[in-house]
């Protein structure tokens, strides 16, 4: 019950963190220090990545009617306005697929640290002033989802790379970064990496269940099926609140404060596991 209890704080976190710019990663690991699970290591790093999955469930509620290809109100050109869509965001994901089905477990053993994350937070932290400071007096060139062109998706695909590669960086940080640093404006940026958490997310996560159930020849047990659960579902719930806000706020605001508070968590991160 208490590490229900402990997955129902990790839920809450990973919905808040993965679609903020601010690394769910860098957050996870400073959790983990104060609330430690009673879980196997192996267990550990399935339960981090499979939570996920509800955080990509709030976006697929979310955006049913602009992802949903299916929809019989859609006509002809809006349904291939959708599969269009879909290519690109496929065409986006390949480079970090790539990288994830090949380096997966040499990432995880020589990246995953909290140095890492705590460089990664603060240098894309600065990046992200650098950039907004950059853009102020600029006008967007990409307005819309439709406006994103195969180029597009690959040099935001480019970004993704950057955060499959080193930990702390945020998924969600890079392509966004990467989308405003080539003139997508702060509410497409938000929303096509919404979109690209679903296959990215969803193919870590199918990832890391077969690998785990694969070396330890069975499935979950219990206690590890109600702990995922409780994980997932509370990640879905928080999820569909940050979305919402994250969308309004950046209609009316830019992306400093986040760049801000990423120097501010990389500073900590770093301090403290240096003097621990």
């Amino acid at each position: 019950m208490l590490d229900v209890l402990k997955a129902l704080l990790f839920g809450i976190v990973e919905g808040i963190t993965e679609w903020l710019p601010i690394s769910s990663t860098g957050h996870m690991i400073l959790l983990d220090e104060f609330v430690k699970m009673e879980v196997s290591e192996a267990f550990w790093n399935v339960f981090l990545v499979v939570i996920q999955l509800g955080a990509i469930l709030a976006v697929v509620v979310l955006f049913r009617n602009t992802i949903w290809p299916f929809d019989p109100k859609k006509n002809v050109t809006e349904k291939k306005a959708v599969w269009y869509l879909w290519a690109k965001i496929l065409i986006s994901c390949i480079p970090a697929g790539i990288v994830g089905v090949l380096f997966d477990d040499w990432l995880d053993e020589h990246l995953y640290n909290a140095t890492v994350v705590a460089i990664s937070l603060i240098a894309f932290g600065v990046a992200f002033l650098v950039i907004e400071n950059y853009n102020k007096e600029k006008t967007p060139k990409i307005n819309s989802l439709n406006m994103i062109d195969v180029k597009t998706a690959l040099i935001i695909g480019a970004f993704q790379l950057i955060a499959a590669i080193f930990p702390g960086t945020s998924r969600s940080g890079a392509t966004i970064l990467g989308a405003l640093l080539i003139g997508v404006s702060r509410t497409v940026a938000a929303e096509y990496t919404f979109f690209l958490a679903i296959p990215v997310m969803a193919g870590a996560s199918l990832l890391k269940i077969v690998k785990y159930i694969h070396n330890n020849g069975a499935s979950f047990t219990g206690t590890e099926a109600a702990v995922l659960a409780t994980g997932v579902i509370t990640a879905f719930v928080v999820s569909v609140f940050v979305i919402k806000f994250l969308l309004n706020y950046i209609r009316r605001h830019d992306f400093k404060v986040f760049g801000y508070y990423r120097i501010a968590l990389g500073v900590v991160v770093l301090l403290y596991f240096m003097l621990a």
